[in-house]
Formats: structure tokens, C-alpha cells, sequence
């Protein structure tokens, strides 16, 4: 038995990698030898095959066809799409691509359900069976001979021993030696019929080995057409999609387009204004002046031209890219942003900013750079001159206009603060930048030294804008922009015509006004001024005419008192007060204003509002005389000393009469806080 075991593994070592044993190569021909050793590579290629084309199924394997279109991806995103539309407004244009979109993803989900029920049946089936059955059959063939063809080699090598046994117990003699020649000649021929009989069953097994070679053989171009079935079946699959979806997008552009009403809508989008070259936006709309550089420079004449830091202050990135939007989707919906000049001027730059080639172009750029250089005015104007004649003429045609209005810019410099220079700096990098070149850090200062000289030259054609292109323009080119229409605001001078010229009546001519509550300065010196007419007489207490006047120092708001109509009476002499000492004729002028006592409230004079040096503490006897002193009302025929009131030793004379001048005032004195509390 461990013999046998042996003899088998030396089979197995001796057996090559090309797939070559002795059992089987003696029966085999050259050509069955090489349809032999495709056996193996052939079942593997089948089984992978098979076993990842099932993995790219999206339905339910064996399924019939309803049930696989349930279980389609496909199908479940065209149900939520039925579901979604329902919720929108089905006259909408988003209703309506949504309702389309929806039918065509239900009509790629059938397509999809077909081709894989058709995969399975064609490609992945018989596969399956090759992978499975068939292959699987020869090698099991294979295998049964070659243990067949073991085995009788094996007998057959027994078979030999014990005849070479037989022979060397035939020369021994004796009744032993006479036995032991029969038992091993009756083993010998036992062997015999084994081999006889083992034999038969390796040539019915190799003819059946044989005949499973010359089938595949056969069938191995059969074979091959799997997999050319495969690409036909998906081939099949993507025409009959693609032919949908081209039937299914046509008739949904044509009912978009039918339902949208705005030309420029479809004319002008978003991707057809900014980011593009300046020939192919004007030749998409026919347009002579781009888009975005009339519609711009119409909404700063109509309200930005005076707004302080045109082009330098930057606006909101929101508000800028909602206007970009509304630029390339409505541009009739424009004015709204009149209100906000620093985002228009932002959409401006950014349409400059992102032309594919700048708008001086770059072919003249050394060019621009060389006329920059020169120092002499002349020759600089001549060069600037001669490069703007070479200019493309839809580059010569938007760099006019631009620069046209430029110069009416830089013309409010004192109230925008935008000179030409300023102008230059923030709008030259957008207008003319180097060619792209790769290099080192020598090219990128020249960059940054031709940064400058671009400036220069900027600076130069708005300087000299009406020079280098001559002519008047008429910044609504196109005419489609009625409602922003330069408004004759740009100039200064303009404005000051348009307004009326405002007179400013002088003060003799302006009447009296009504007695109202004023300032005590201006009170003052409007009646210094006018003459004092004759008033009612009013009588007051000598208590209550000091509280007045206190009041009036600290609240200058109060309603001023009626005007006197009357001119003051002489003084009485009865009172007992003693009169206030004279001035030497001469001394004071007549009509310099003398100060007046502060109980002399019934003149159209009232206190200072500014409070006068402390004196010293007035005597007892008048603050006594001030208490005992009740409030009289007001009575016209009261005498006058009681209406005007006699100055005391602690406030000073009566008022002068007649034109003559008073006797000078003592200063007001200050009033006890208690005694005021009292009277108030």
C-alpha cells in the first residue's frame, strides 16, 4: 500500500506545468495535447466571467419582468420624482421637466430590465453551464483515465513480478517446490484477467476522454461568441437609451424654449457674457458694445458719477454676484441696482478681469509697454496714437466707449476723488496684463515693473480720451436700456443751472415776527434796536420781580414777557430811599445802553444771562422790607413809583426819563436762597 502511495506522487512530480501526465500523453496526439491544456484556463476564465457579470446586475436574478423593474434603481428614483412633481405648479417650467424627466427614467428602467433578462439568458446561463457542467465533465473524464491508466501500469508491474517469481520456483524441485510453482502460477494468471480486464476499462475510458476533447475542441469557437453576445447585448442596450434620451431632451428643450418668453434668457447665458472672448460675445448678439460695459456704464452715469471711491471701494459679494446673474439672465431688471454704484462698478472690473485675452490685447502689449516709456508728451500721444489704430476694431470700439466715460469720471474728481491716476490704478490690471509665461523671479518683478507702466499708459488715455478718439458717443448703443439714460447730472455747472438761484431776503425788509420764545441775546439786541413804543402798566411785587429775573438767568427758555407800550414814568420822589449819587455832566453818552436794576422788571430790559461777581451780603433791613412787601395785582392806576419801583439802598436808582441819562446802577446783587424759595 505504501508502495502504491509512492508510486502515485512520483506520477503527480513527474506531471509539467503545461498540464502534460504520462497517463494521458501516450494516448494523445499533438493536437488533442493542446486542446488538453486549455481546459483548465478555459473553466476559471468562465467562472470569474460569470461570477462578476452577476454582480453587475441591478435587478432580481430569475425574475420575471415586472418584478425586476420594481427592484431597479431606476424605478425607484422615477417614483420619487412622480412624487415630487405632483407638489409643483404643473403649468411651471420646472413642473414640466420634472413631469418629462420622470417618464424618461420609468422608460430606461424597462430598457434596463430588458437588457439584463436578456444577459442572463444569452451570456450568463451558458457561462454557467460551461463553468459548471461541461468543462467540469471532461476533467472528470480526464481524471478517471489517468487513475485508470495508474492503476493498470500498477498491475502491470505486478503482473511482471510475479512472473519473474514463477520462473525461479519452477527450477526448485521437491513436493514443496511442485506447490509453491502452482500457487504463484494460478497468482499469475489471476493478475492476468485483472489486467485483461482493467485494461478494457482504459480504452473505454480514453475513448470517452477522447470524444470530450474533440467536442470542446469544436465548440470552443461556439464558446467564444459568448462573450462577443455579451458586447451586442450592450451594445443593443446603450442605442435604445441614447435613442430615448435624444427624443425624450428634444422635446423637452422645445417645450422650454416655447415656454420661456424672454429672448435674452436663452440668448444671453450666464456662460455667453462673462468668461468668454469679447468677438464671440458680440457676435452671439450682435451687439457692437459688450453687455456688460453699456449696461454698466449707464447705471453709473444715471446715479453713480459722484459717488466717493468709484472703482476702489468693493461691494458686497452677494450683491455682486446676483447682479452678474441678472446681467446674463434679465438685463431689463437692471435699475434695481442704481442704488448701489460700487457693486456695478464691480460687475464692471469683473467682466474685464475675466475676458480670456485683455482688452488692449496682449499682441500689443510690448507696444503699449514702449509708448509708456517715452518721456516726451508728443511723442507719447503719437505712439498711444498709432497703437489704438492697430487695435481689433471690436477692441477699438469698447475701448473707446470705455474710456469715453472714464474722462466724464475723472471730471467730478473733486467730489468723487477719483482722479485719472486713481482711475488707472484700480482699473489698469483689469484692462491689459503680460503674456502667461513660465520663468523665474527676474520675470516676476518685470511683471510687477510693467504693472506701473500699464498704469501709465491707462492714465494717459483717459487724460487724453477726446484726443485719441475723437467725437462725440452715445452711450445707449444698443437702445435697449431706455430707463437708464445718462441723466444730465455729470456736470457740476449743469446742476447749478437747473436749479433756481436763491435770494436771501435782508434784514430791514423782513417784518416783526410774533412774540415767541427766543435766546436773551438775541432779545437784548433786537430791542437795543427798535424804539420802545408804550405798553399797559403792569404792577408787581418787588419779591416776585427778583424771582422773575432769577428765573429768566436760569431758564432762557421761558416765554418772553409782552413787549411795553408804554414808556416808563418818572420815578416818585416821596420814597424814602436815599437818592444814588450823580454823574458829572459829560461823563456817559447818551446813547451808549446803560445797565439797568433788576426790579426794574416793567422795561423791556431783562437780567444778564450770564450771573454777575458775588458782592457782598446785602443789609438785613431790605431783605426785611422785601418780606413784609405782599404781591400786589395788577392794577393800571396804581402811581408810577409803585408800577416801576424805587431802587433801594441794596439795588440801585430808578430808570432815567426824558432822554436824559440815568444815574449809574449799582450791580444785581445776589438773592438769599431762602428768601428766594419764599417768594417763588
Amino acid at each position: 500500500m505504501m508502495k502504491r502511495q509512492l508510486h502515485r506522487m512520483r506520477q503527480l512530480a513527474h506531471t509539467g506545468s503545461s498540464g502534460r501526465t504520462p497517463e494521458t500523453a501516450e494516448f494523445l496526439g499533438e493536437d488533442l495535447l493542446q486542446v488538453e491544456q486549455r481546459l483548465e484556463p478555459a473553466k476559471r476564465a468562465a467562472h470569474n466571467v460569470h461570477k462578476r457579470l452577476q454582480a453587475c446586475l441591478q435587478g432580481q436574478s430569475g425574475a420575471d419582468m415586472d418584478k425586476r423593474v420594481k427592484k431597479l434603481p431606476l424605478m425607484a428614483l422615477s417614483t420619487t420624482m412622480a412624487e415630487s412633481f405632483k407638489e409643483l405648479d404643473p403649468d411651471s417650467s420646472m413642473g414640466k421637466a420634472l413631469e418629462m424627466t420622470c417618464a424618461i427614467q420609468n422608460q430606461l428602467a424597462r430598457i434596463l430590465a430588458e437588457f439584463e433578462m436578456t444577459l442572463e439568458r444569452d451570456v450568463l446561463q451558458p457561462l454557467s453551464r460551461l463553468s459548471e457542467e461541461e468543462l467540469p465533465a471532461i476533467l472528470k473524464h480526464k481524471k478517471s483515465l489517468q487513475k485508470l491508466v495508474s492503476d493498470w501500469n500498477t498491475l502491470k508491474s505486478r503482473l511482471s513480478q510475479a512472473a519473474k517469481n514463477s520462473g525461479s520456483n519452477q527450477g526448485l524441485g521437491g513436493a514443496s517446490g511442485s506447490h509453491t510453482h502452482t500457487t504463484t502460477a494460478n497468482k499469475v494468471e489471476m493478475l492476468k484477467e485483472e489486467e485483461e480486464e482493467l485494461k478494457k476499462k482504459v480504452e473505454q475510458c480514453k475513448d470517452e476522454y477522447l470524444a470530450d476533447l474533440y467536442h470542446f475542441s469544436t465548440k470552443e469557437d461556439s464558446y467564444a461568441n459568448y462573450f462577443i453576445h455579451l458586447l451586442e447585448i450592450q451594445a443593443d442596450y446603450h442605442r435604445k437609451s441614447l435613442t430615448s434620451l435624444d427624443t425624450a431632451l428634444a422635446e423637452l428643450r422645445d417645450n422650454h424654449s416655447q415656454a420661456d418668453h424672454s429672448p435674452l434668457t436663452t440668448a444671453a447665458p450666464f456662460s455667453r457674457v462673462y468668461g468668454v472672448s469679447l468677438r464671440t460675445h458680440l457676435q452671439d448678439l450682435g451687439r457692437d458694445i459688450a453687455l456688460p460695459i453699456e449696461a454698466c456704464v449707464l447705471l453709473l452715469l444715471s446715479e453713480g458719477m459722484q459717488e466717493e471711491g468709484l472703482f476702489r471701494l468693493a461691494a458686497g459679494a452677494s450683491v455682486l454676484k446676483r447682479l452678474k446673474q441678472t446681467m446674463a439672465s434679465d438685463p431689463h431688471s437692471l435699475e434695481e441696482f442704481c442704488s448701489d454704484p460700487h457693486a456695478v462698478a464691480g460687475a464692471l472690473k469683473s467682466y474685464l478681469r475675466e475676458l480670456p485675452e485683455p482688452l488692449m490685447t496682449s499682441d500689443l502689449y510690448d507696444d503699449w509697454m514702449r509708448a509708456a516709456s517715452l518721456k516726451e508728451p508728443g511723442a507719447r500721444l503719437e505712439a498711444l496714437h498709432d497703437v489704438c489704430s492697430r487695435l481689433p476694431q471690436e477692441n477699438f470700439n469698447n475701448l473707446r466707449y470705455l474710456m469715453k466715460f472714464l474722462a466724464l469720471l475723472a471730471e467730478e474728481q473733486d467730489v468723487n476723488k477719483m482722479t485719472p491716476s486713481n482711475i488707472a490704478i484700480v482699473l489698469g490690471p483689469n484692462l491689459l496684463w503680460p503674456p502667461e509665461k513660465e520663468g523665474d523671479q527676474a520675470q516676476l518683478d518685470a511683471a510687477s515693473v510693467s504693472s506701473i507702466q500699464v498704469v501709465g499708459v491707462v492714465e494717459a488715455l483717459i487724460q487724453n480720451a477726446d484726443t485719441l478718439f475723437p467725437g462725440d458717443i452715445n452711450f445707449n448703443v444698443s437702445g435697449i436700456f431706455p430707463g437708464l439714460a445718462p441723466q444730465e447730472k455729470v456736470s457740476s455747472q449743469q446742476v447749478s443751472e437747473e436749479l433756481p438761484p436763491v435770494t436771501v431776503p435782508a434784514p430791514a425788509t423782513t417784518p416783526a415776527p410774533t412774540p415767541a420764545p427766543a435766546s436773551m441775546a438775541v432779545r437784548e439786541r433786537t430791542e437795543a434796536d427798535l424804539p420802545k413804543p408804550t405798553s399797559p402798566k403792569v404792577s408787581r411785587n418787588p419779591t416776585e420781580t427778583a424771582a422773575s429775573a432769577e428765573d429768566m438767568t436760569r431758564k432762557t427758555k421761558r416765554p418772553a414777557p409782552a413787549r411795553p407800550t408804554m414808556p416808563p414814568p418818572q420815578p416818585s420822589s416821596t420814597r424814602s430811599s436815599p437818592p444814588a449819587p450823580s454823574l458829572p455832566p459829560g461823563s456817559v453818552s447818551p446813547g451808549t445802553p446803560q445797565a439797568l436794576p433788576r426790579r426794574l422788571v416793567g422795561t423791556s430790559l431783562r437780567a444778564p444771562t450770564m450771573p454777575p461777581p458775588l458782592p457782598p451780603v446785602p443789609p438785613q433791613p431790605a431783605r426785611r422790607q422785601s418780606r413784609r412787601l405782599p404781591a400786589s395785582p395788577v392794577i393800571s392806576n396804581m402811581p408810577a413809583q409803585v408800577d416801576q419801583g424805587v431802587a433801594t439802598e441794596d439795588r440801585g436808582g430808578p430808570e432815567a426819563v426824558g432822554g436824559h441819562p440815568p444815574p449809574p446802577a449799582l450791580p444785581p446783587q445776589p438773592r438769599p436762597r431762602g428768601l428766594i424759595s419764599e417768594t417763588e
